[in-house]
């Protein structure tokens, strides 16, 4: 079976550095023989940072890293030097990771720009050395503070596609030949349902130099949004889109109810995903007449921009990408 170099969604087991202990240490050289306290502070135990980077389309990189542990700080010597805060870990995500605690299931950190740092586990603090706790009533204290522990756990890595326009409809809808066509990705093709099963992504070339990106996602079937066939895996990709062009074949047997099912498990995955601006783009149109173009019109929702294309002959398809142009530019303003 052929493996895909795309991986959307990491387990991983992270530990940040513990904090490295006071010191409890009085001053002593051959001038001094009963010096005052000079116990340094422990260094700070090692962060896990995650980072930013646009070069980067997929978490394949950290399949093999299962487990990341930061350096603990060193503790803290005499004449008040204060130990080595613990190296920290960074590590490099693409652009729209979501980081998350396996067990709560809570969002930690989201990175959305290159070059952008969050200290996703902060390491623990170093303890302060006797130093610290001298008082003009206990001028010799013979107690440090140990370092704070590092935190652990299993954490969870998953990649949210960051693309301007998102491709949707039904297994065999004729995404992956879409994409062919408008950008210079090379997608897997064939006449079998399911052919994509990662998302992919294309720059497509608008005039005067202008672009934007879209991306082939897998395939929706009924019931997605409960888990069936590629499910929430797929459908989480569609949250970071800003236009969602919903492809259509010609040859379908109810257009409109084709549609409703596709807006129906958006909705019942995140009711937010409706406010999206929507397009429709009628494929394998190649050999349809006026009069059936005039009945599949009717089947669609009028206040859904639609545009028949197809990708065998291009016919259609410099309009949509006017359309598309025209949308996401309406959004920026």
């Amino acid at each position: 079976m052929e493996k895909s170099n795309f991986v959307d969604q990491i387990r991983i087991f992270c530990r940040s550095g513990h904090g490295g202990a006071g010191s409890k240490h009085f001053m002593r050289d051959k001038f001094t023989a009963l010096g005052g306290p000079d116990g340094g502070d422990g260094g700070r135990g090692g962060n896990i940072i995650l980072k930013g980077n646009s070069n980067l389309w997929t978490l394949l990189h950290l399949r093999y890293f299962k487990n990341v542990l930061a350096e603990d700080g060193e503790p803290g010597t005499g004449n008040n030097s204060s130990g080595r805060a613990g190296k920290d870990v960074i590590i490099e995500v693409p652009l729209g990771t979501i980081a998350r605690d396996e067990e709560t299931d809570s969002k930690d950190a989201e990175i959305l720009e290159d070059g952008q740092e969050i200290i996703w586990i902060p390491g623990g603090k170093g303890g302060w050395g006797n130093s610290h706790f001298a008082t003009a009533t206990n001028q010799a204290p013979e107690h440090s503070q140990p370092g704070l522990p590092g935190k652990e756990g299993w954490k969870v890595l998953e990649l949210k596609v960051l693309a301007d326009v998102g491709l949707v409809g039904f297994p065999n809808a004729g995404k992956s030949t879409l994409l062919s066509v408008i950008t210079a990705a090379k997608p897997k093709i064939a006449a079998y349902a399911f052919t994509t099963l990662t998302p992919n992504l294309g720059m497509v070339e608008y005039r005067d130099g202008k672009s934007f990106c879209i991306a082939d996602l897998p395939g929706i079937i009924e019931g997605a949004a409960e888990g069936k066939g590629l499910g929430h895996r797929f459908l989480r990709h569609i949250e970071r889109n800003s236009i969602l062009l919903f492809l259509i074949p010609a040859d379908s047997a109810d257009h409109k109810k084709e549609f409703e099912i596709l807006v129906n498990e958006l909705e019942q995955f995140n009711p937010e995903l409706l406010q999206k601006r929507f397009i429709i783009a009628v494929s394998k149109t190649d050999l349809l007449d006026d009069e059936l173009k005039a009945a599949i019109e009717k089947e669609l929702p009028a206040r859904v921009p639609h545009v028949f294309i197809s990708s065998a002959t291009n016919k259609g398809i410099a309009e949509l990408k006017d359309l598309l142009w025209k949308v996401l530019n309406e959004q920026a303003d």
